[in-house]
């Protein structure tokens, strides 16, 4: 009897479609957990158990996870403040910080679907809505209208 010989045949990959940018963003930082992570830390700094705490119903090793997910993802930022035992707090970066509209516009939304009350200005406690506006023309813009255009950059 002769050698059976396995051939193995390569094809070339299929052609990488470019991701939106929403597609990018949710790569980045698209699950529950991340953005509640995210989440704890508007108001500053906290360390591991304050942010577990924070997040409930986050078990520790997820929660290492997405720390060290959105650390690589610069994201978030950790910085050791004891070397025995080594301990450190996380804090947002610039662009972490830059997710509190998008957090807050996801609550708003939320809101709807659970029935909750949305966002209050604190000056006269009117619900907040959110708009579109363009700096460049110093208008809002209907979003109705350019809908398919605010996904794409």
């Amino acid at each position: 009897m002769g050698d059976a010989t396995t051939m193995l045949v390569m094809t070339d990959p299929q052609p990488q479609t470019q991701a939106s940018p929403l597609d990018a963003a949710l790569s980045r930082v698209g699950d529950r957990w991340s953005f509640l992570v995210v989440e704890a830390l508007l108001d500053g700094p906290r360390r591991f158990n304050d942010i577990a705490t924070a997040v409930p119903g986050i078990a520790p090793n997820i929660l290492t996870d997405r720390l060290r997910r959105l650390e690589r993802e610069r994201v978030v930022v950790g910085r050791t403040y004891s070397e025995r035992p080594a301990r450190v707090a996380y804090s947002l970066t610039a662009e972490g910080q830059e997710l509190a509209g998008v957090l807050r516009l996801l609550a708003v939304w939320g809101s709807g679907a659970s029935g909750a009350e949305g966002l209050r200005h604190l000056a006269c406690g009117s619900l907040l809505e959110a708009q579109w506006y363009c700096p460049t023309c110093a208008r809002g813009v209907d979003e109705k209208e350019e809908a398919s255009s605010l996904l794409r950059a």
